[in-house]
């Protein structure tokens, strides 16, 4: 598979929708993960993320103008204990507590499908980062409808382990903007990715379509300590 440059990858696609990056610095210090998510109703863009105990969430940037949270409020991020849990939905919580009860990434999501917003059938996609004790692997997963045919569930799960130096996976739920959006396919992208975080949030965002971006979190975690160190961007600003 050939590396792409996952600017060039946004830039050239107006609307991924919502996007999951993992992978590992070039210089080999820290795991790294990005998500964002974009808008084309009034009532998608209507959302910031804010930090939370655990990871982040979303919340409506005005909630006089909340009209549907199905689907649009959920914490994309949390962490369990060494595992950090990164979804477009509320799958996040799904992961986080039965792989609190001891079941595997890939168990805790056959509990879960594709989102229930016909005719679209958005895809579920979710990672998990491992990092322990100078070690680090991955996995990313993909619910996703049968070619926009609800009546059947297509699940895809791709380990990464030993990941290599500045190299990282991108996947995203729609593959074009099209009506209906049609779902992402194949295995995650193989993509670029700098040591430097404040380059890869400030590029990440600019790549992305300027009409239809929301809000880009990104996190590196120091593969020795395990500390992190998150960005997030917001385009609108919260209100009361």
């Amino acid at each position: 598979m050939n590396t792409l440059n996952i600017y060039d990858e946004l830039k050239n696609n107006p609307y991924p929708g919502r996007g999951i990056v993992i992978g590992k610095s070039a210089d080999s210090k820290n795991a790294v993960t990005a998500y964002f998510i974009m808008g084309r109703s009034v009532n998608s863009r209507n959302r910031v993320f804010t930090e939370t105990a655990d990871g982040i969430k979303t919340e409506a940037a005005d909630p006089s103008k909340l009209s549907d949270p199905h689907l649009i409020i959920y914490s994309p991020v949390r962490v369990l204990g060494n595992k950090t849990i990164v979804t477009n939905g509320d799958q996040t919580d799904t992961i986080y507590e039965l792989m609190d009860k001891q079941q595997t990434f890939e168990q805790s999501l056959r509990t879960r499908e594709y989102e229930d917003d016909q005719p679209n059938y958005t895809p579920r996609i979710s990672g998990i980062m491992h990092v322990e004790n100078g070690s680090y692997n991955y996995a990313m997963s993909i619910l996703k409808s049968a070619d926009g045919n609800p009546d059947s569930v297509e699940r895809f799960t791709f380990t990464y382990t030993n990941p290599l130096n500045g190299i990282g996976h991108f996947i995203h739920t729609y593959k074009a903007n099209e009506n209906p959006l049609p779902s992402f396919e194949g295995e995650p992208k193989k993509v670029e990715i700098p040591n430097d975080i404040d380059e890869f949030t400030s590029n990440l965002w600019n790549a992305l379509n300027d009409d239809n971006k929301v809000s880009l979190f990104v996190r590196y975690i120091d593969i020795e300590t395990g500390k992190a160190t998150s960005k997030i961007i917001n385009k609108y600003t919260k209100t009361n």
